[in-house]
């Protein structure tokens, strides 16, 4: 999948990855996707809650050798 920008979260414990993953959002424009990827399993879960109350979507998230991977459209 095809993102805007890259944020590597990994070895970061919770909350860092949310942390990091806000001030990267603003970086972005409206419509833009943040690949994002993370270590910490609680970082499922937080993500996908987190971009649901922001207004911004979870495109998908896949994991791969113990890492992570999301994808979120900013809204």
């Amino acid at each position: 999948m095809n993102s805007d920008k890259v944020l590597d979260a990994k070895g970061l414990a919770c909350p860092m990855p949310i942390v990091r993953t806000k001030k990267a959002m603003t970086e972005l424009e409206s419509g833009q996707v943040l690949e994002i990827h993370a270590t910490d399993k609680g970082a499922k879960n937080d993500l996908a809650a987190w971009a649901k109350s922001g207004g911004h979507e979870l495109l998908s998230d896949t994991e791969e050798d113990d890492v992570l991977k999301f994808w979120i459209k900013k809204g």
